[in-house]
């Protein structure tokens, strides 16, 4: 079984889904402290055992653009068993953090993997391109795929969705709901805000909002167990805490430090 540091991670993280902007001619800029530029570090672990760490990274650059950056690797001991070295890129507009450009780069023992996803908004198609390597040195490849998903204009990647719902209201009891794409298909997604909890954090013991993602229908959450994120209850939305329930335990990231 492998590590799937990333996978693990991005799937407790970036499948925060926003309300859907569909429709909506003129999408607002997004103004969020954390636009202007931010550094979240955190310990991913399974029980007791800390397996690897990861980080989330929020980099403002020119022309109303912002590139979020995640990254994942083992620790010293899972490296030298199974070295893991996961990355994910994002390109949005600061306009409704509208997706440009999606990467993905996974590297988790002999399993390596590149993926990228370029949305055409006024084409109303995401091109995918998505390949699986045998060997990184020789660039040998397994198999590859380009793939076009029909989008209606204002879908999101996994990771514009997580920073953007992490600018809504999040009242308890609601649910909101919109469409991403995600490898090769487009999801209709929904995201659950069950209550209000105090966390034991790096930030001392802070009031937070308990979400859920759920995806509708067939797709990657089957068999997957349930996954729930703890949001700071302030204008900031910091995820303190995530956890992945799976078939022994369940897969935590807990926030290790704030920049």
């Amino acid at each position: 079984m492998r590590f799937c540091s990333v996978r693990i991670f991005v799937l407790l993280a970036a499948f925060l889904v926003a309300a859907c902007f569909a429709g909506e001619p003129n999408l607002p800029e997004v103004n969020a402290p954390w636009m202007k530029g931010e550094k979240l570090t955190f310990s991913l672990g399974w029980g007791f055992i800390t397996a690897g760490s990861a980080t989330l990274e929020v980099k403002p650059i020119a022309d109303g653009k912002t590139e979020f950056l995640t990254h994942a690797t083992g620790n010293k001991t899972i490296n030298r068993i199974y070295p893991v070295n996961d990355t994910v890129y994002t390109r949005v507009r600061n306009k409704g953090l509208m997706t440009e450009v999606f990467r993905k780069r996974l590297h988790e023992g002999t399993f390596h993997n590149t993926s990228v996803i370029r949305f055409d908004r006024k084409g109303e198609k995401a091109w995918l391109s998505d390949t699986v390597f045998t060997d990184m040195k020789t660039r040998k490849t397994k198999r590859s795929a380009d793939t076009a998903v029909a989008i209606q204009g204002m879908e999101h990647s996994i990771m514009s969705a997580f920073y953007l719902v992490r600018t809504l209201p999040l009242k308890v009891g609601e649910t909101s709901r919109f469409s991403a794409v995600s490898g090769k298909k487009r999801y209709e997604l929904k995201v659950l805000v069950h209550g209000k909890e105090t966390i034991e954090s790096v930030l001392g013991k802070v009031p937070c909002i308990k979400v859920e993602p759920v995806l509708d229908g067939d797709g990657i959450f089957n068999s997957k167990g349930r996954i729930f994120i703890w949001l700071t209850d302030d204008d900031r939305r910091i995820p303190v805490l995530m956890e992945c329930e799976i078939a022994l335990g369940s897969i935590k990231a807990k926030l290790l430090k704030v920049e």
